[in-house]
């Protein structure tokens, strides 16, 4: 009989074959590495999504996301730089965000114009089943597009000049958020309606005295 010290193989095999496959199958929640085609990548994660491949430009030179949570980091050449559909829209050099089937929230790095202001883009979403819609959160309003316009990633070329550029025309434009007048919505989206509720109380006012 083999002393009691020594430990039998067979076991020991066992052992080691359940800690590699025990290890092997262990779910990991890390980022996953940049493909050597970031843009194939976005473009595959936005249709699992029901997202169309046109929310981000042409030329994304780095792409990684968390499949867990849905955060993504993607990284855009050649910018910041603009994209015109309705309006122009501006990316970021970073642009990150919580992707989810049919919506993209928590926005940053992308920016629509509205007249002469640039308003952050914090959100984007369409319609489950598709509307023929996509809804860009500017903070106070949704602004609506077509779906069409987004079927195909877009050319992004370099901000034009504007009036009042520093030195620093590199840098992603100053933003304006307008989320705090969420609150304020209804007293701002009719004042004409607030006018006349108003004249006809007073003359309601004067009829009774």
């Amino acid at each position: 009989m083999a002393p009691s010290h020594f430990t039998n193989p067979f076991r020991l095999s066992t052992f080691l074959l359940l800690a590699v496959i025990i290890f092997s199958t262990e779910p990991t929640n890390s980022i996953s590495t940049p493909s050597s085609n970031p843009s194939s990548s976005v473009e595959d994660v936005l249709k699992a999504h029901a997202l169309p491949i046109g929310i981000f430009p042409k030329l994304i030179s780095g792409f990684s996301l968390d499949p867990a949570s849905g955060m993504f980091q993607l990284q855009v050449a050649n910018s910041p730089c603009d994209a015109k559909f309705e309006t122009p829209v501006r990316y970021d050099v970073n642009v990150t965000g919580v992707i989810s089937y049919g919506k993209i929230s928590d926005l940053s790095g992308v920016a629509s114009q509205e007249l002469f202001l640039w308003l952050p883009v914090k959100g984007i979403k369409v319609d489950v089943p598709s509307s023929g819609l996509i809804y860009f959160d500017v903070g106070v309003v949704s602004k609506q597009f077509s779906l069409s316009l987004f079927e195909t990633p877009h050319d992004c070329s370099a901000p034009a000049a504007e009036e009042g550029a520093n030195d620093h025309d590199d840098q992603f434009p100053a933003t304006l958020d307008l989320s705090f007048l969420k609150s304020r919505k209804r007293d701002i989206e009719n004042p004409s309606e607030k006018f006349l509720k108003e004249r006809y109380n007073g003359q309601e006012q004067r009829a009774t005295s």
